[in-house]
């Protein structure tokens, strides 16, 4: 009999590590971290809610004719004036917390997403040709970048709302404006490595045009650490959207964010009315801290040297 009929077992266990995709092994190193999990678990949890809300909220809080002024700054496990329970109680204006938090919740993310997306579309492209054309190009591009990166990306943002106005694609905007220089001088610094790398001076010698030796060599290797600032980011942009709306130059009460419905409950608090703030800033602490987290762990699997 041969070893592999002795240990069938052992056989069978090699077999499964030959077979073993690069997506199973990310997915196995991803579960190492538990925090990180569960984590996911609730970033997951929390984009569902905010998804399903106008579905499983028992009204639209930004809807004046499903919003009673009766039901105004009530506490948590309060009847409505409409016969449902309001768990998390109302805000000043008779809205219920619970269809207000994830109706924000929607606001934020969307802000977050679509001002880190274009951002790094913008900062990717400005990075790549940065380290591709190198020279005066690469000078007179760092030095956007470092001017940039010496001033607060709040108030960075803060002068562009006070300049453009208040509103969702007004504050998108400034969050660019105020996100593109961590990417592109992530992806330079990356694309630096690559393109002086052997393959892609082949590529060069094989007369492959300039966008095909960007974008099929030198690009692709620029993601894993696009993803993991790309999920920084993101948190960031929603702390820096829900503070700008916090502090009455962000988003309108039309148009409800996390940090408006913190802000709302500012003037309740001494009177004790605390989960006019509270619930809305838990949901935010909540949203933020999953996001930082995940982002923590892609950044060690994706790059095991960056691990503590």
């Amino acid at each position: 009999m041969t070893d592999q009929s002795l240990n069938p077992e052992d056989n069978t266990a090699a077999q499964a590590v030959l077979v073993e995709t690069p997506f199973q092994r990310f997915v196995s190193e991803y579960a190492d971290n538990k925090i990180a999990v569960v984590s996911l678990v609730v970033l997951v949890a929390i984009v569902v809610l905010a998804i399903l809300a106008p579905w499983i909220t028992p009204q639209n809080p930004y809807d004046l004719a499903q919003v009673s002024i009766m039901d105004a700054a009530q506490p948590p496990g309060t009847e409505a004036f409409d016969g449902y329970t309001m768990w998390l109680g109302s805000d000043g204006a008779g809205r219920d917390l619970y269809s207000a938090i994830l109706y924000g919740i929607r606001i934020s993310l969307m802000v977050g997403l679509a001002s880190g997306l274009i951002a790094l579309i913008i900062g990717t492209a400005i990075g790549l040709v940065a380290a591709y054309a190198g020279g005066r190009v690469d000078t007179l591009i760092m030095r956007a970048v470092d001017l940039q990166l010496s001033f607060p990306a709040a108030l960075i943002a803060l002068m562009l709302v006070a300049a453009l106005g208040r509103g969702i694609d007004k504050i998108i905007i400034a969050l660019v404006v105020a996100q593109w220089a961590y990417y592109a001088r992530t992806v330079r610094a990356t694309a630096l490595v690559e393109s002086a790398k052997e393959y892609v001076e082949a590529a060069r010698c094989l007369g492959l045009s300039h966008g095909r030796v960007i974008f099929k060599h030198v690009l692709p290797n620029c993601l894993a650490p696009l993803i993991v600032i790309g999920t920084v980011q993101t948190a960031s942009a929603i702390a820096l959207e829900s503070t700008l709306s916090f502090l009455g130059v962000g988003l309108r009460q039309t148009e409800p964010s996390l940090g408006v419905l913190i802000s709302s409950g500012r003037e309740y608090i001494i009177s004790g009315r605390y989960w006019i703030s509270i619930f809305p800033g838990i949901a935010l602490l909540l949203t933020i801290v999953s996001i930082n987290l995940v982002g923590d762990q892609l950044r060690d699997v994706l790059n095991p040297r960056l691990k503590k």
